[in-house]
């Protein structure tokens, strides 16, 4: 069985038994055919109804190969080198329990790397699919927030400090293997505490190995944005978790890396007040306060506060 798989999906959930089936049901319903792959479960410690959903699922689909684990280490980062622990093919593809995949999705994936040999890593194309409707202060400057990612309307390779995020990215296990997985230190979400940057610190370690990191817009999934859950707490752990990270990150570089970072915060910060001084001359004053907002956070998360 191993030697036909060509590609395997991990997915890490926490607590999202309303979206899980309709991410595992995506997948299942893939034109690549379903001896060609696999998609591995991996639950975080979730307290709702997680379990049951996921096994229900697996049970009633039993032409495809799903399989659930547990990982009681709190944090993607753990869950994800799970997830990837039990993979059999020679493509690691990770997406979020709240994302939809197009029906080609995985058929894409697998033709790109049979016709890209020098890909070492490949990002796709993240579209929010907001519950009920875009809110009016969404901005290109903040939906990456939420998950929102397009980099480039054609095949390109990333720029040396861009990379794709981590819930539609694509790897060869081998590499996986070779750069020791997500660096655990940091974990992404844990609880209500953020730890982010687990992608950006992957990647670049990945370059550093010299590999080639593309993005294809045309492999697609949805990302579940719902609006009702966009609170003032929930974007502070947020952007705050994206400091978070990057202050673990470049402290393990030295300081001076800290440093450095710091001041590219600052100088951002900068720039968030001129874009918010932007929309409020165009009339759109509702969407200024929230970029502002987002670099602030992000600052402080860098600070540790």
């Amino acid at each position: 069985m191993s030697e036909a798989l060509k590609i395997s999906v991990v997915i890490c959930t926490y607590n999202r038994c309303v979206y899980i089936r309709d991410a595992m049901e995506s997948l299942y319903n893939q034109t690549l055919g379903k001896d060609a792959y696999e998609v591995i479960i991996v639950n975080n410690n979730s307290t709702d109804h997680t379990k049951e959903v996921c096994e229900h699922f697996i049970s009633n689909h039993g032409k495809a190969n799903f399989y659930y684990h547990n990982e009681s280490k709190q944090g993607a980062s753990f869950a994800r080198n799970t997830g990837a622990s039990y993979a059999r093919s020679p493509l690691l593809c990770f997406m979020d329990d709240d994302a939809i995949a197009d029906k080609d999705y995985l058929e894409r994936i697998v033709r790109f790397f049979d016709t890209h040999p020098d890909a070492g890593g490949l990002g796709g194309r993240i579209i929010p699919r907001y519950l009920p409707s875009e809110p009016a202060w969404m901005s290109h400057y903040v939906s990456s927030l939420v998950g929102h990612f397009h980099y480039s309307k054609d095949v390109t390779v990333f720029a040396p400090n861009k990379y794709p995020l981590e819930s539609n990215m694509i790897i060869r296990k081998a590499d996986f293997d070779a750069i020791g997985g997500f660096n655990e230190a940091l974990p992404g979400v844990m609880g209500t505490l953020r730890i982010g940057g687990e992608g950006k610190d992957f990647f670049f370690r990945l370059k550093a190995l010299g590999r080639t990191i593309y993005y294809d817009p045309a492999i697609r999934v949805q990302h579940v944005v719902e609006i009702s859950k966009l609170t003032r707490e929930y974007m502070y752990r947020v952007a705050s978790g994206i400091g978070r990270g990057e202050r673990v990150r470049t402290l393990q570089k030295g300081k001076w890396t800290f440093y450095k970072k710091i001041l590219e915060y600052l100088l951002k910060l900068g720039a968030s007040l001129i874009l918010a001084i932007g929309y409020t001359l165009q009339g759109k004053p509702v969407k200024a306060l929230p970029v502002v907002r987002f670099r602030i956070d992000a600052l402080k998360g860098l600070m540790n506060h």
